[in-house]
């Protein structure tokens, strides 16, 4: 490892940090060191490090923003590339957005909205970046990316930059063709649709009002912990288990929104893993359902 350590630094890839802790870069604020951590200043530096990698066999992760993900305590062995501000990118062609896959997916739709661009009032409660809301299909209200997006600029393993379109993305419930061919988003294009600037405003305000009344967006989480079941929603079924207030650790089942579970302070990952196959187990027990975890899990165990 530290051989490759300084060939890494010798690449001009970007810098590069060893044995780095992971939870500050996450929104649980959850997680063991990266035994590599690759911060690219350039889309460029981000394929060359992949290309980099590829050609020794060196398996890597990447990171966006750290929502909704769980790094386990022991950290990521290996190479981890986080993606920063050097593709926080962004520029709008009438109804056509471009957006950076490091672009905060919140910000995006505050600011398609005061452009009078209607499509993406859903994403205006969906943390993250927009890469990752590429790569998980993320959606809210009743729309998801898949809706609107157009095509996507994508690293694949090898280095190689293509762009794919939609239909290449292979689009399903919090899925894309991304889960099983590793790459990284670089940028995103939305296809969206003049609008009313008030009506647009007023379904995002209520929205927000919403999120403040159901979420702890005060507390360190990452959304929402389990998709919800064909016909059905995993927050209605682990609150009517009597699983809200639950606690393992310094994980808890919030009391606000069953599908959350927080970090009260000192909540571990193990903490959090536990928790999460308690609710499942007792919400199978109950009503026959199995929870499907929408959270990724990475590192070492």
């Amino acid at each position: 490892m530290q051989q490759l350590i300084s060939d890494l630094q010798a690449a001009n890839i970007g810098e590069i940090r060893t044995n780095e802790r992971l939870a500050p870069f996450t929104t649980w604020k959850i997680g063991g060191p990266a035994d590599c951590l690759i911060l690219p200043k350039s889309k460029e530096q981000a394929a060359a490090a992949i290309r980099f990698l590829y050609e020794r066999g060196v398996p890597w992760t990447v990171i966006g923003r750290g929502s909704n993900l769980l790094i386990s305590d022991k950290g990521i062995r290996g190479v981890v590339i986080k993606l920063g501000s050097a593709l926080e990118t962004l520029r709008f062609e009438g109804a056509t957005v471009y957006a950076g896959g490091s672009y905060s997916f919140i910000k995006l739709s505050v600011l398609a909205a005061k452009e009078g661009l209607t499509g993406l009032e859903f994403a205006s409660g969906i943390p993250g970046s927009v890469g990752g809301a590429v790569y998980m299909n993320a959606g809210a209200h009743g729309s998801d990316v898949s809706r609107i997006l157009k095509q996507a600029e994508v690293i694949l393993d090898t280095g190689e930059l293509v762009m794919m379109q939609a239909e290449d993305l292979q689009y399903a419930y919090r899925h894309s063709i991304l889960h099983t061919l590793p790459g990284i988003v670089t940028e995103a294009v939305f296809e969206l649709q003049a609008g009313d600037r008030k009506e647009i405003a007023g379904a995002m305000a209520a929205y927000r009002d919403r999120r403040r009344r159901t979420q702890p967006g005060h507390l360190a989480c990452a959304g929402s912990v389990f998709r919800n079941p064909a016909g059905g929603f995993a927050a209605k079924l682990i609150e009517e288990a009597g699983l809200k207030g639950k606690r393992v650790g310094g994980a808890e089942v919030s009391t606000l929104h069953a599908n959350f579970i927080v970090n009260t302070g000192d909540a571990t990952a193990e903490d959090v893993l536990t928790l999460i196959n308690e609710v499942q187990q007792i919400v199978q027990q109950q009503y026959g359902i199995s929870l499907v975890p929408e959270v990724l899990v990475m590192g070492e165990r």
